[in-house]
């Protein structure tokens, strides 16, 4: 139980940290055409936004792998 309230909180704070990040890098730029077509590379983030970006990630993958291993162990 408590397993699935950590998953659900690091994914949706996961998905928050990372939506904050590409808000700074938008406000910092204007550049929200590289926001939006996100699966080209051409955002170029800061070290702060960098670092808020892959926190955000880190947090929605661990939240996955939390959800594969509650999957497995029942």
């Amino acid at each position: 139980m408590y397993l699935a309230m950590v998953e659900e909180l690091l994914f949706w704070g996961g998905l928050t940290v990372f939506l904050v990040s590409l808000a700074m890098y938008a406000g910092r730029t204007k550049d929200f055409k590289s926001v939006l077509m996100f699966w080209q590379p051409t955002a170029e983030f800061n070290v702060v936004e960098f670092k808020v970006n892959r926190v955000g990630l880190t947090m929605m993958v661990i939240a996955v792998g939390l959800r594969l291993f509650a999957y497995v162990m029942s």
